[in-house]
């Protein structure tokens, strides 16, 4: 199994911060937010590689971080690619960048594909042994009752097994309260259907347009997790989190 992550955003709503710091380097306890996951992702047996996109910009800072992180983390094999991206205008979304890693580092093994910008207290672990167990594409889903946050999410719709009938990116009306955040594992054989999914002219940009897409086309299983997600949108939301786990993870 492999991993990719998706750091290649500009994140200009948290935005003085940001100007010359890409948002997955900003700390959380004093360590960066993308050391939080990365750690989460080293847990998961079977994993060999971290696979990192960033845009043009902020490439030297990945570049730099993966040099510690290779000491840091010495079971995983890390690669940082440069999308070739400078500005938010001429980005290349998040499933652009997808099929963009999956081309040039020519991966074909299962992979779990994460943002760098969420927060989480789960375990990364227990997604991948549900994973294993289903033996289906799967995706990480929390039971969220503000609506207000549901609205900025994937929203699925499950059966009494936890197989995703439906799914609908950032609904005016979510038609349940099982959110979807930008956590994913999918089998090698669906890897694929992501340059079909853009060959057919859809959405490059959130990742959830591409489950919404393949739950009609295979078997997609929902892992509710027991934990929360956060994500660290704002100036205010990351002083937020800061405020409440800066001491560690509870």
């Amino acid at each position: 199994m492999k991993s990719l992550i998706l750091a290649a955003g500009y994140a200009t709503r948290l935005y003085p911060l940001t100007l010359n710091t890409p948002k997955a380097l900003l700390t959380i306890g004093g360590k960066a937010m993308l050391d939080w996951l990365v750690e989460e992702i080293a847990t998961i047996p079977g994993m060999t590689e971290a696979h990192i996109v960033s845009n043009h910009r902020f490439i030297g800072q990945f570049e730099e971080w993966a040099r510690g992180a290779a000491l840091r983390y010495p079971a995983l094999k890390f690669a940082v690619w440069d999308d070739g991206t400078t500005s938010n205008e001429d980005r290349r979304g998040a499933v652009g960048d997808i099929q963009f890693v999956i081309e040039q580092a020519g991966l074909d093994d299962d992979l779990l594909i994460a943002a760098s910008d969420n927060f989480f207290t789960f375990k990364l672990r227990d997604f991948a042994r549900d994973f294993e167990r289903t033996g289906c594409d799967t995706l990480l889903t929390v039971r969220v009752d503000d609506v207000a946050t549901l609205r900025k999410l994937a929203v699925a719709t499950l059966s009494a097994d936890n197989r995703v009938v439906s799914l609908v990116e950032k609904p005016k009306n979510p038609p349940t309260g099982v959110g979807v955040y930008a956590i994913y594992l999918y089998r090698s054989d669906t890897l694929p259907l992501f340059k079909q999914y853009l060959d057919e002219g859809n959405s490059k940009d959130a990742p959830g347009y591409f489950p919404e897409w393949l739950c009609g086309r295979k078997d997609v299983r929902a892992y509710l997790c027991g934990g929360e997600c956060i994500d660290v949108g704002s100036p205010e939301a990351l002083a937020s989190v800061n405020e409440r786990f800066g001491g560690g993870k509870t």
